[in-house]
């Protein structure tokens, strides 16, 4: 049954990601705002890091949101729309 939990939290994250990036590309959201909105999420898990010390999954959620966030800014190091 873990390997489910893992597979379902591996196809949450890929949709995310996925979700992300079009809004951005189709000019719905500006990267700033999908940053920042990955920032709050990766601060979360970064709160709840500090006051579950014996729960890595909160470290290990936080740290694949700053993957995403490295993620986007490579793609748009201008931090441009997604337009032109």
């Amino acid at each position: 049954m873990a390997a489910q939990g893992d597979a379902a939290g591996l196809a949450a994250l890929s949709i995310c990601e996925s979700l992300m990036i079009a809004l951005v590309e189709k000019g719905i959201l500006e990267v700033e705002e999908a940053r920042s909105a990955l920032e709050d999420a990766a601060s979360a898990h970064q709160v709840l890091r500090s006051s579950h010390q014996d729960d890595p999954p909160h470290a290990l959620a936080a740290e694949l949101i700053e993957r995403l966030i490295t993620q986007m800014n490579a793609a748009n190091p201008n931090g441009g729309n997604g337009q032109g």
